[in-house]
């Protein structure tokens, strides 16, 4: 499993932590942690699944997490590539514009959601850490039993 996050406020970089480790947990799931731009088509070719984290800004997606999937659309679809992905999205007060143009994007390669999106409203609380660690762990169950 390769968890993708972009943070320049360093709260992605908190949630990503938080999921990478409750993945990890899961006996038999490799889990590997990348910034956006350090991610490759190579890093996601290698894996059972996607958790990508991004921050909404100005109603969209991030541009690094932007960028990071605009690297990964072509090569992905030129490999036939089909994971299954989840979701996590750090918003000021929103969110659903960065979700619904991260599944544009994911649905076109086509990598399938694994579960729905969750998204982390305002300043990250000790609840959104919880709620990053039940995705991380989840999903990588997911994976693991072969659910997704």
């Amino acid at each position: 499993m390769c968890v993708v996050y972009h943070s320049q406020s360093g709260s992605c970089a908190r949630l990503a932590r938080a999921a990478a480790a409750a993945a990890a947990e899961v006996e038999g799931v490799e889990v590997t942690v990348l910034r956006a731009c350090d991610a490759s088509t190579s890093a996601v070719v290698d894996t059972s699944g996607l958790l990508l984290v991004a921050a909404e800004n100005s109603g969209s997606m991030s541009g690094e997490s932007k960028a990071f999937l605009d690297r990964l659309f072509y090569p992905a679809i030129g490999r036939a590539l089909v994971i299954p992905y989840a979701l996590l999205v750090s918003a000021g007060n929103d969110g659903r514009g960065a979700v619904r143009q991260a599944q544009r994007i994911l649905s076109g390669v086509p990598f399938t959601a694994a579960c729905e999106p969750v998204i982390a409203r305002g300043d990250v609380t000790d609840e959104h850490l919880t709620q990053a660690r039940e995705l991380g762990q989840g999903f990588a169950a997911g994976l693991e039993m072969g659910i997704f």
